[in-house]
């Protein structure tokens, strides 16, 4: 089971800076040595072994020429630069507001043809209606300081999640109970929301499960997980985005859906469950 969504991320970084620690061996070269063959302060170089500091690409072109093996250098930065899209802070991502990236994921979701999509905090993007949407972005950009492009934001997240009513896509969403009671936005708004949700639940290429308070688990509540078909999982935190491609890492992440699949309830068990939410949203 997953342990931890950076440890993709990490492991990806530290076999770079395990490559070029071995680079720097095989030169005969102490990380002092090449600290000063390349003009860095005398400890940048082991920073740099020991993964505490990522390469920038200047970075790995000096230090494949100190230890005499430039032509290494263009597939080490590609290597890198792979390595740290894996996992990408919020505030970069959002530098510029949120709509960007909501039209950049575009071509990625209008490609998937599977999606399996694990929820234990708010209502999948793909799901989400206007107003939902609205509550929600807005405490993304009052919490994290980014610019408020929130309309605009809303309107590009609706365009994105068209591949639920467009195209040849199948969806396999699971939500935890708890996330049909999270007012992240004002309780009509909820309601709305979750009626959708029932509505939505009948479409022949969507299977939406609901995993209640109760249920006996074998797999424990993890972080909110997108995956897109068997190529790629995006991981959410509170900081960051953690993109997973490692073919090992993505399998666990879809053996970790097919558990929690077992624990849920779908047809009109989870109508129920929706139902007794709706009701709570109008008190």
């Amino acid at each position: 089971m997953p342990t931890s969504p950076l440890s993709t991320a990490q492991a990806a970084r530290a076999a770079i800076a395990a490559q070029l620690d071995g680079i720097r061996r095989d030169a005969g070269l102490t990380g002092h040595e090449l600290a000063v063959l390349c003009g860095w302060h005398k400890s940048k170089a082991s920073r740099i072994a020991r993964a505490k500091t990522a390469p920038s690409d200047d970075d790995i072109r000096a230090w494949c020429q100190a230890c005499g093996v430039a032509d290494r250098a263009a597939d080490l930065i590609a290597a890198s630069r792979t390595a740290e899209s894996m996992y990408v802070h919020w505030r970069q991502i959002h530098r510029d507001g949120m709509r960007r990236v909501h039209e950049k994921t575009v071509p990625l979701y209008e490609r998937t043809a599977h999606f399996r999509v694990y929820a234990s905090n708010v209502v999948p993007g793909m799901l989400q209606t206007a107003d939902y949407a609205t509550g929600l972005l807005r405490s993304i950009t009052a919490f994290q300081g980014t610019p408020d492009d929130v309309a605009d934001a809303v309107q590009a997240r609706l365009n994105r999640s068209r591949v639920v009513h467009e195209g040849n896509h199948r969806f396999g969403l699971l939500l935890e109970e708890a996330v049909l009671y999270y007012r992240v936005c004002d309780g009509p708004e909820l309601a709305a929301q979750l009626r959708y949700l029932q509505e939505i639940m009948s479409r022949p290429n969507v299977s939406l499960g609901i995993i209640p308070f109760a249920a006996r688990r074998t797999v424990w509540p993890l972080e909110a997980f997108y995956a897109f078909d068997d190529a790629q999982v995006a991981v959410e935190t509170l900081t960051a985005e953690v993109n997973i491609t490692a073919p090992g890492e993505v399998h666990t992440y879809l053996r970790a859906f097919a558990e929690l699949s077992r624990s849920a309830v779908h047809g009109s068990a989870a109508r129920e469950c929706i139902m007794r939410a709706l009701n709570s949203a109008l008190e």
